[in-house]
Protein backbone atom coordinates (compact mmCIF):
# COMPACT_ATOMS: atom_id res chain seq x y z
CA UNK A 1 0.00 0.00 0.00
CA UNK A 2 2.81 2.75 1.05
CA UNK A 3 5.83 1.48 -0.53
CA UNK A 4 7.90 4.41 1.01
CA UNK A 5 7.27 2.94 4.73
CA UNK A 6 10.04 1.09 5.56
CA UNK A 7 9.86 -1.78 7.78
CA UNK A 8 10.62 -1.33 11.35
CA UNK A 9 11.78 -4.56 12.95
CA UNK A 10 15.11 -6.63 13.01
CA UNK A 11 16.44 -7.45 11.18
CA UNK A 12 15.73 -4.74 8.78
CA UNK A 13 16.39 -1.83 11.30
CA UNK A 14 18.79 -2.27 14.22
CA UNK A 15 17.44 0.84 15.30
CA UNK A 16 14.09 2.90 15.19
CA UNK A 17 13.72 6.22 16.48
CA UNK A 18 10.43 8.09 17.78
CA UNK A 19 10.68 9.84 14.21
CA UNK A 20 10.91 6.71 12.20
CA UNK A 21 8.05 5.56 13.89
CA UNK A 22 6.33 9.10 13.48
CA UNK A 23 7.14 9.28 9.63
CA UNK A 24 5.71 5.61 9.29
CA UNK A 25 2.58 6.66 10.98
CA UNK A 26 2.16 9.81 8.60
CA UNK A 27 2.63 7.96 5.16
CA UNK A 28 -0.39 5.89 6.15
CA UNK A 29 -2.61 8.43 7.43
CA UNK A 30 -1.47 10.20 4.45
CA UNK A 31 -2.08 7.10 2.20
CA UNK A 32 -5.87 6.82 3.59
CA UNK A 33 -7.08 10.50 4.00
CA UNK A 34 -5.53 10.99 0.24
CA UNK A 35 -4.10 14.44 2.13
CA UNK A 36 -0.85 15.32 1.79
CA UNK A 37 -1.93 18.21 4.16
CA UNK A 38 -5.61 18.64 5.25
CA UNK A 39 -7.29 21.63 5.22
CA UNK A 40 -7.29 23.48 8.58
CA UNK A 41 -10.84 21.98 9.68
CA UNK A 42 -9.11 18.74 9.07
CA UNK A 43 -5.99 18.84 10.77
CA UNK A 44 -6.75 18.00 14.37
CA UNK A 45 -8.62 15.00 13.17
CA UNK A 46 -5.38 14.29 11.09
CA UNK A 47 -2.65 14.88 13.40
CA UNK A 48 -4.96 12.56 16.36
CA UNK A 49 -4.66 9.82 13.57
CA UNK A 50 -1.35 10.18 13.36
CA UNK A 51 -0.46 9.75 16.98
CA UNK A 52 -2.77 7.15 16.97
CA UNK A 53 -1.10 5.15 14.01
CA UNK A 54 2.33 6.06 15.75
CA UNK A 55 1.22 4.53 19.05
CA UNK A 56 -0.29 1.52 17.72
CA UNK A 57 2.97 0.71 15.54
CA UNK A 58 5.05 1.39 18.83
CA UNK A 59 2.97 -1.39 20.65
CA UNK A 60 3.68 -3.91 17.61
CA UNK A 61 6.95 -3.72 17.68
CA UNK A 62 7.03 -3.91 21.40
CA UNK A 63 5.31 -7.05 21.38
CA UNK A 64 6.84 -9.12 17.98
CA UNK A 65 9.13 -11.40 18.74
CA UNK A 66 11.62 -12.12 15.81
CA UNK A 67 13.03 -15.61 15.62
CA UNK A 68 16.61 -16.38 14.36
Amino acid sequence: MCRSIKTLRPPYADEVTEEDVRAAALQYVRKVSGFRQPAAHNEAAFTRAVEEVAAATDRLLASLVVRG
